[in-house]
C-alpha cells in the first residue's frame, strides 16, 4: 500500500496502542480497507476474553452493530446476543416508597414489523473481545503483538515511532491510543484531561433467573444511582448497581447468600427464582475527557479520549463511533494520495467527534446529578418530565433513535457500509 520511498522503512502504516474492543475493531476496519495494521496490548486476548477478566456487558445499539456486521463478525457474535425489545425506566426514591412514574421505550414505535429492528443488542463483553481477537487473528494485514505495552511515542515529518515496554521500536506513519483512560500515547502527546470522579461505584454481576426476560432492560433509578437489570441470552441478565464506595465495597467483599438477598429486594419477584451465575466486579466511576482528540500524527479513540458515565449504556457505543470515524478520515486521505497520518485527515476526524463526544458526557453526568439523589424539588420536576416523554410519542421516538446511533452525520461503517481504499 505505502509507495513513497520516504516511508518504505515503515514497519505499518497504522499502530494500535490497545488491543481491546475499540482498538481491535479500528484494527480490523483498516485491516480490511488494505491497510497494514499492528496492535499491540499489555495482555494478550485469551486473558481478556476470560470470565473473571470483565463482569460488564455492554448494550450495543444497532448502528454500532451494522458497524460490525459490515467488518463481518455478526455471525460469530449473533449466538451471544440478545434483543432488547423494550426499556423500562423508573423513578425511585427513598421516603414515599417507589414512584410510579415510569418511561416506557419500545422498539415496536420505530419498527412495527415482527422481528425488525431491535432497540439495540445486549452482549457480554468477554465474547466480544473473543470475536474480534479471533477476526484479528484471521487478517493477514494484521499484526497482534502481546503481552507488551506501548511505553510512547515520537512523531516527526516521515512517520511516527512507537516504543514498547521490552525495548524494542516499531515504525508507522500514524499512532492511535486506545489503550483507556491511563493512555500513555495521550500522556506522550502531553495532552490533558479535564473531569471528576462520582462518589459512586458500579457493582457488576449476571444472574440466572427463572422466567424469560422477553428483551426487557429494566433501569430503576435510586438516590444512590440507577439500579439495572440488562437481559442476556439463556434467562440471564447483567446487573449493574450503583452504591456509594462504601456500600459497594460491602456488596462485593459479603457472601453470596448475603447479596443475593440483598439484590432480590431490589430485582423483585417478576422473573420469578434468581441466583448468581458469575463473579463479581466492582468498577469506580468517573468522568474524563482530553481537550485534544489528535496531535501531529496521533489520534485517541474510546476511552483514551473520553470516558463517560455509564447511566445509559452509551460508553462503548461512543468508542465506537470515534473508530468509525477515524476508519473513513484515515481511508478517505490515502486514497487520494495522502499519507496516512496527514493533518487535515485528522483534524477532520476531531471535528467529526469531539463535540458529540463532550455532549454526551455532558448529558450523563446531568442525567445522572437529576435521577441520583433525593431532593423533593428535582424529584417533582423529574416525574414531570418523565411524564411529559411518555405521553408524547415522537419524544419518545427521539430519544430511541439517539440512544439507538441512527441520527445525525453518520460515517459509513455506522450505516452498514464497508470501507474500500
Amino acid at each position: 500500500m505505502v509507495t513513497n520511498p520516504e516511508v518504505a522503512a515503515r514497519d505499518a502504516d497504522v499502530i494500535i496502542a490497545g488491543g481491546g474492543m475499540t482498538g481491535l475493531t479500528l484494527a480490523l476496519a483498516l485491516a480490511q480497507a488494505g491497510l497494514s495494521v499492528i496492535a499491540a496490548d499489555a495482555e494478550v486476548a485469551s486473558a481478556q476474553a476470560a470470565p473473571t477478566y470483565d463482569g460488564r456487558s455492554s448494550a450495543i445499539a444497532y448502528a454500532s452493530f451494522r458497524m460490525w456486521a459490515a467488518l463481518g463478525l455478526a455471525d460469530a457474535l449473533m449466538p451471544h446476543a440478545q434483543r432488547i425489545e423494550k426499556i423500562l425506566v423508573t423513578d425511585g426514591r427513598v421516603r414515599g416508597g417507589a414512584s410510579l412514574l415510569s418511561l416506557v421505550f419500545d422498539r415496536r414505535e420505530l419498527d412495527d414489523r415482527a422481528g425488525g429492528e431491535a432497540l439495540g443488542y445486549m452482549l457480554e463483553n468477554r465474547h466480544i473481545r473473543a470475536t474480534l481477537a479471533a477476526a484479528a487473528a484471521k487478517q493477514s494485514a494484521l499484526t497482534l503483538i502481546a503481552p507488551v505495552a506501548v511505553t510512547g511515542y515520537a512523531a516527526d515529518a516521515g512517520g511516527v515511532t512507537v516504543t514498547l515496554a521490552d525495548g524494542r521500536t516499531l515504525r508507522a506513519g500514524l499512532v492511535v491510543g486506545a489503550e483507556g483512560r491511563r493512555s500513555t500515547i495521550r500522556a506522550a502527546a502531553g495532552i490533558r484531561t479535564t473531569g471528576w470522579k462520582y462518589d459512586q461505584t458500579a457493582v457488576v454481576c449476571t444472574v440466572a433467573h427463572q422466567k424469560p426476560h422477553d428483551g426487557v432492560a429494566h433501569e430503576y433509578f435510586l438516590p444512590s444511582g440507577p439500579f439495572a437489570m440488562l437481559p442476556l441470552t439463556q434467562n440471564r441478565c447483567n446487573i449493574v448497581w450503583t452504591e456509594r464506595p462504601a456500600i459497594a465495597d460491602a456488596l462485593k467483599k459479603m457472601s453470596d447468600a448475603d447479596f443475593m438477598a440483598e439484590l432480590s429486594a431490589r430485582f423483585g419477584a417478576h422473573l420469578g427464582a434468581v441466583s448468581l451465575a458469575g463473579p463479581r466486579f466492582a468498577y469506580p466511576l468517573s468522568l474524563q475527557i482530553a481537550e485534544k482528540f489528535i496531535a501531529p500524527r496521533m489520534a485517541l479513540i474510546g476511552d483514551a479520549a473520553h470516558g463517560v458515565h455509564p447511566i445509559a449504556g452509551q460508553g462503548l457505543n461512543v468508542g465506537l463511533r470515534d473508530v468509525a470515524a477515524l476508519a473513513e478520515s484515515i481511508v478517505d486521505a490515502v486514497r487520494v494520495g495522502l499519507d496516512v497520518g496527514d493533518g487535515e485527515a485528522l483534524a477532520r476526524y476531531q471535528r467529526w467527534r469531539r463535540f458529540d463526544t463532550t455532549s454526551m458526557a455532558l448529558v450523563m453526568d446531568v442525567f445522572n446529578r437529576v435521577f441520583s439523589n433525593d431532593f423533593p424539588v428535582l424529584r417533582q420536576l423529574r416525574g414531570r418530565g418523565m411524564a411529559v416523554v411518555d405521553a408524547i410519542g415522537p419524544a419518545r421516538r427521539f430519544f430511541m433513535r439517539e440512544a439507538a446511533g441512527g441520527s445525525g452525520d453518520l460515517p459509513k461503517l455506522l450505516k452498514g457500509e464497508a470501507l474500500a481504499a
